[in-house]
């Protein structure tokens, strides 16, 4: 059952200067705020996602934060997290030998424990390469073109006219068929 509590209510505790929403989540501010007031009653996440009658998976997802984090997992973070090669392969060596994804999530600080699987997951297979950082942007274009030798020019103009010649004499071809 659940405690007494005004699930109409606004929520007074607030977070000065950060922003509620986040973008790419299914959930709204409210909802959020209200189902951290539900994990916070002792609820867990399906409980809650059928209080609040929002989806599971982004319940569990938001649930799972709020293990790691409390109640700050309603911030979002200005700027996407990026860890060094070094945190990600320790990550990953100790999460193969055992440790925790919730516990290797704490104590290095990570925004959620489902880095250390999607880690884990690149490293057994790509190995090593899988967690480095990849170069970001457009890849640069082909080199500009080598310049051609006048001989090399006409090769080509007689290779072309060569090809009209052909595809001419075919239609020339086709259309005397077509009058016999």
């Amino acid at each position: 059952e659940l405690l007494p509590i005004s699930w109409t209510e606004k929520f007074s505790y607030r977070l000065v200067g950060s922003s509620f929403m986040h973008s790419r989540s299914s959930l709204s501010e409210s909802q959020r705020e209200w189902l951290v007031e539900c994990f916070e009653q002792g609820m867990g996440s399906q409980a809650a996602a059928r209080v609040v009658g929002v989806s599971r998976d982004a319940t569990r997802a938001l649930y799972r934060r709020f293990q790691l984090h409390g109640r700050l997992c309603l911030v979002e973070k200005p700027t996407k997290q990026q860890y060094p090669f070094e945190t990600k392969k320790e990550v990953v060596e100790r999460h193969l030998a055992g440790e925790t994804k919730m516990d290797l999530a704490r104590e290095f600080g990570l925004s959620s424990d489902r880095l250390v699987e999607v880690w884990s997951r690149k490293w057994r297979k790509d190995g090593d390469e899988a967690l480095r950082p990849k170069p970001k942007g457009r890849p640069r274009g082909s080199s500009k073109p080598k310049v051609l030798t006048e001989e090399e020019k006409l090769r080509r103009q007689v290779e072309r006219l060569e090809a009209e010649n052909a595809y001419l004499k075919k239609l020339r071809d086709l259309r005397n068929q077509g009058h016999a």
